[in-house]
């Protein structure tokens, strides 16, 4: 089958697409955007690109366009398919019909953590020789890769509750049928599409729906939210995590190391180098997950030892002159928050300079703006990268006092970085987007600004 995939740069339509490729199926594409690194990674796969919508696309004669959310209508592409009446389905749908129907579907869900704990499952399955499939939101760096396709029962997703298509405005995961599924936690996000919480409550009922009565939902036992889905219905067992009851973990050490707990009973003791509590919780939903697809918990707390976490999840990008340049997806006022905790409990009371980009579509509502100072007090300096806001940073930061300022342009706030680190510093970037390179103008700047001053 020949597909032709719109919108075929994004995380998970460019996984769905090399998971396509290694089905065997013929894989074409366009985007708005074309480039590095997600279009490297395609053409590597055979895959054959083409920059923007233009209509004369539809020449290829594919089988089947396979439609990503960046598709609106009014696109040039779109509109000649729907006015020529060609076949079209949505990425989850395609993914659904044709590799997921099969299989012992095991998907993340949540407002935070869905990538991270996605990573920690599949490496759980792949360390105990069960060799999973999947489509995960980032790359983990244990295998250097966000998708694969095996021949084995098992398939770990991110399960992401934005919707699925222009024609489908369900979110994506209802199109998964999981057995086993994680909800890792559930709080308002996405306003470009979700009115309120309760709306998002509603879509994760409908994927408790979807949840066979063998399977088992792992969830957030501190989750107000999540009881209030369950209260709607529920018809599969339920395992709790980071509550009172089912599996809990103890505090971390000076190392990161922790003991877990499932009814109060030792399981063993996790060793690795991952910081924060949301890395505690993380892995305690992923090991129960595991343990209901066969594999013991003991044997999954070993495997996380081994675990080397997802680029772009706190990654150290480089230091220069003893000032280390951090690189986080922290974009949620609660993600914020639980990213900067970690990084404190293991820094202690050195200084650390935090970089803001608001960029996703909920924060540049500024929906969450009033919540932002909250979630910053752990930072000693706060630095906001303003431009193209709907909503005032400045204001919005303000009770921040001297601590915090914004820019809106990117070579004066890292000139000011240079300006204000010091050798000890900490400086994390924190953006789910490139950022404009950052990490690395910063890296450079230092590098100059140190050698300069030697010379």
């Amino acid at each position: 089958m020949h597909l032709h995939i719109l919108g075929i740069c994004g995380t998970f339509m460019g996984g769905l697409a090399a998971i396509a490729r290694a089905a065997g199926h013929t894989v074409t594409g366009c985007d708005a955007n074309v480039y590095p690194p997600m279009s490297d990674q395609l053409r590597a796969l055979g895959i054959e690109l083409t920059e923007g919508w233009d209509a004369s696309q539809i020449d290829c004669q594919p089988d089947m366009f396979v439609v990503g959310n960046v598709v609106t209508r009014g696109n040039p592409l779109m509109e000649t398919i729907l006015d020529r009446n060609l076949p079209y389905t949505s990425g989850p749908q395609w993914l659904a019909d044709n590799v997921l129907h099969d299989k012992w579907v095991l998907a993340v869900a949540g407002t935070h953590g869905k990538t991270t704990t996605s990573a920690m499952l599949a490496w759980i399955l792949d360390d105990a020789r069960m060799n999973p499939g999947f489509l995960i939101g980032g790359i983990p760096q244990n295998f250097g890769l966000s998708a694969r396709l095996t021949d084995t029962p098992f398939f770990v997703i991110e399960a992401d509750e934005y919707d699925t298509a222009f024609f489908d405005k369900r979110s994506k995961f209802v199109h998964y049928r999981p057995r086993t599924v994680i909800l890792n936690n559930l709080e308002y996000d996405h306003a470009d599409i979700f009115p309120d919480l309760a709306a998002i409550e509603t879509q994760f009922h409908h994927l408790i729906r979807t949840v066979p009565g063998n399977g088992l939902v792992v969830s957030n036992g501190r989750e107000a939210s999540l009881e209030r889905v369950f209260a709607r219905g529920l018809w599969t067992p339920v395992e709790r995590f980071g509550g009172t009851e089912g599996w809990t973990a103890g505090d971390a050490d000076a190392s990161g190391s922790f003991d877990i707990f499932f009814n109060s009973a030792l399981q063993g003791r996790v060793t690795w180098k991952l910081i924060g509590e949301h890395n505690r919780m993380n892995a305690i939903a992923a090991i129960a997950a595991a343990r209901h697809a066969g594999v013991p918990a003991s044997v999954a707390i070993d495997a996380l030892s081994r675990f080397e976490n997802v680029k772009r999840r706190m990654e150290v990008r480089g230091a220069v002159h003893d000032i280390t340049v951090y690189d986080d997806f922290a974009h949620h006022p609660t993600a914020i928050t639980t990213t900067l905790e970690g990084l404190r409990a293991k820094v202690g009371s050195a200084r650390i300079l935090a970089v803001l980009e608001p960029r996703s579509n909920t924060m540049k509502l500024g929906v969450m703006k009033a919540a932002l100072p909250d979630s910053l007090t752990a930072a000693d300096q706060i630095y906001c990268f303003g431009a193209n806001l709907g909503w005032d940073a400045a204001e919005a930061l303000a009770p921040l006092g001297d601590k915090a300022r914004v820019y809106d342009n990117l070579d004066k706030l890292v000139s000011q970085l240079v300006a204000d680190a010091r050798p000890g510093d900490h400086v994390l970037m924190m953006s789910n987007g490139g950022f404009g390179g950052i990490h690395a103008r910063l890296l450079d700047a230092l590098h100059r600004h140190y050698n300069e001053a030697v010379v």
